[in-house]
């Protein structure tokens, strides 16, 4: 280098200039990254949700079209509780006999039939069962949550005459002749962002 040339490099000033830029870019990566996963996140989070809502409603509409006209018995072997009960009485929604209970174990002695009942407790819709139809003292149901963020469900009961009713039996034919089953249910769940979900299901009879 000859006497007097300056020396090749950066300023400070350059320096400074070329961190604050490099600093905006990494707050900006950053930012576009934090948004990706919180994206992706919320795409898991409404996949979940979504996955829970179809096993929901496939389970409801097993159980619902397939009730059986079986009442349940007490000790003496007498009629006590009605096939399909949803009289607003109980803190279920609805309970019911179905048939169609899957024994893939081949456990001995464990019929088909089963006594299913739905409940909401707070935004949380579970199902219950109870392991045979016929109550046994002391048994209590099994209970399984199925969905969370419900904010309510609605259900209707289509009659002999083709009307929907809003509670079962009907309020005007709840003695001994009051039909065992209704033609079909028609089922509306509220879901908290979702809005109503609304399924009609057929009782086989």
């Amino acid at each position: 280098m000859r006497l007097g040339q300056p020396a090749g490099g950066f300023t400070l000033l350059e320096l400074l200039v070329a961190m604050a830029i490099l600093g905006i870019i990494a707050a900006m990566a950053f930012g576009g990254l934090n948004t990706v996963i919180s994206q992706e996140a919320g795409t898991r989070d409404q996949a979940e949700r979504l996955a829970g809502l179809q096993r929901t409603l496939r389970l409801m509409g097993g159980d619902l079209g397939g009730a059986v006209p079986r009442f349940v018995r007490d000790a003496l072997g007498d009629p006590c509780e009605l096939p399909v009960a949803a009289d607003g009485r109980g803190d279920y929604l609805i309970r019911l006999t179905r048939s169609g209970w899957p024994n893939p174990a081949s456990l001995p002695h464990r019929g088909t039939l089963q006594r299913v009942q739905y409940r909401l407790e707070e935004d949380r819709l579970l199902r219950e069962y109870w392991p045979v139809v016929d109550p046994v003292l002391g048994q209590e149901p099994r209970s399984e949550t199925l969905l969370t963020g419900v904010t309510g469900v609605k259900l209707q009961f289509l009659d002999e005459q083709n009307e929907w009713q809003p509670l079962w039996p009907p309020l005007r034919n709840t003695g001994a002749a009051a039909p065992a089953l209704p033609k079909a249910i028609r089922l509306t769940l509220d879901l908290e962002n979702w809005g109503e979900i609304e399924r009609l299901v057929e009782v086989v009879r």
